[in-house]
């Protein structure tokens, strides 16, 4: 059985210098995570941003240590890494570079210009809002469009590529991914895989309409992000989406990441016991929802303040208001243990008899294998559901399966028995 990605988004700002983020790993490892995610870790531009890079192939001043290079520092962390069974995905910035990148210099004829000749800066229109419209004024947009400037940056990027896959990095996110054309990723993604066959690449296309990541279908993306963190459990469009994108590539879930707030700003509480449950409920829906699922960094301690690409610093770290690596390694290894919770499938909800109460049922096509989650979306009060509504095809396989949520017994799911939920509490059966 292959493994779906579990990946921890260690958050470079927070962590410090890459001498420092190997401390990390142990923790990282011990919760059952097989990659770790850091963004951008390049030179940036004026306006500090992380995603606004200034040079590609010298570290953030923040990230060194003032003595090793770029090549040694991600070396030595790729390799600490993976002696912990731990790989490494670093952030893919090219659809845009700092507005005084060392690119834009060079190669102002690879950039998009508005008609006085100015740099184009990226955007992005509210989709429920068309009057809404977000411009990123440190960046400059670079043009895929041309030919002959298409060649020139997969050359380019491809080199980039190869560059950090001799470091040891062994997975690429790709931001803005919509915003390049199939094709060019295609050349990109190719390249890297004849230079190392395992590379894989993850194609960030949240808040980009449908059509845009079916474009991306003859890109070779190995994962997408789905939107599961801003479901409200109730209404059909996540799994309308989730049903489109494992057409084009599974998907990856995540409570949290660096572009939210917290859960714990989110939720309006100031109990530390309900937001832990809020958390468990999150991480466990979020684990067993898709292929892959990732965490950013200070979750498990229920963190509250929100990651910032320009303003977040070491200092930032926070006192814990709980510990849940121990828990969150159980869930990782449920995960890795059960082949309904590592592949894509149907999915499809089933109304329960106790309205606070969702269930999602996943099959893998073509086989036998399920997963059944239900989950009590109450944080403050039990609720019980009669086990009732799951499709007909599934009542002779159905003893085959055992509920595999952490601290629970691994008791059969049968229908027309009753299933008590504490408070946001999730549970999780699936066949072995």
């Amino acid at each position: 059985m292959t493994e779906g990605p579990r990946i921890y988004n260690l958050f470079p700002l927070l962590a410090g210098s890459v001498r420092q983020w190997e401390s990390h790993l142990p923790r990282i490892a011990g919760m059952g995570f097989n990659w770790v995610y850091v963004n951008p870790f390049h030179y940036p531009g004026f306006s500090g941003s992380l995603y606004a890079v200034k040079d590609y192939y010298r570290l953030h001043d923040r990230m060194w240590d003032g003595e090793h290079s770029l090549e040694a520092s991600i070396g030595d962390f790729c390799r600490c890494a993976a002696g912990l069974g731990v790989s490494v995905i670093m952030d893919l910035v090219i659809n845009h570079t700092s507005k005084d990148s060392i690119l834009a210099e060079q190669h102002p004829g690879w950039f998009r210009h508005e008609a006085d000749g100015s740099l184009h800066s990226p955007r992005a229109i509210d989709p429920a809002d068309a009057r809404k419209v977000t411009v990123w004024g440190d960046l400059a947009e670079l043009d895929y469009e041309k030919p002959a400037n298409q060649a020139a940056l997969i050359s380019y990027f491809g080199t980039l590529i190869g560059h950090f896959i001799d470091c040891g990095v062994q997975g690429f996110r790709c931001d803005a991914a919509y915003q390049i054309p199939a094709d060019a990723w295609n050349k990109l993604i190719r390249f890297a895989r004849f230079k190392r066959k395992s590379t894989i690449f993850l194609a960030e296309t949240l808040g980009c309409r449908l059509e845009q990541v079916q474009a991306l279908r003859q890109a070779g993306f190995d994962y997408l992000f789905n939107s599961a963190k801003w479901w409200d459990f109730r209404k059909p469009w996540l799994l309308e989406q989730y049903e489109s994108f494992r057409h084009v590539a599974p998907s990856i879930a995540f409570p949290e990441s660096h572009d939210t707030p917290r859960l714990a700003a989110e939720i309006g509480e100031s109990d530390p016991f309900i937001i832990e449950r809020a958390y468990r409920l999150h991480y466990l829906r979020t684990a067993t929802f898709s292929t892959g699922v990732m965490m950013p960094i200070g979750y498990e301690f229920g963190f509250g303040r929100r990651l910032h690409v320009v303003t977040t610093r070491q200092e930032d770290w926070e006192a814990p208001r709980f510990d849940l690596s121990a828990w969150i390694g159980a869930v990782n290894q449920m995960k890795a243990a059960a082949p309904a919770l590592n592949v894509e499938g149907p999915q499809y909800h089933v109304p329960a008899t106790d309205p606070a109460i969702v269930c999602l049922v996943r099959r893998v096509h073509g086989q036998h294998s399920w997963a059944v989650t239900y989950m009590n979306t109450d944080l403050w009060q039990p609720h019980e559901t009669r086990v009732e509504g799951i499709e007909a095809d599934m009542n002779a396989d159905m003893n085959d399966g055992r509920e595999v949520t952490p601290d629970h017994a691994p008791t059969p799911l049968r229908i027309g028995d009753v299933l008590r939920l504490e408070a946001g509490e999730a549970r999780v059966f699936v066949t072995p």
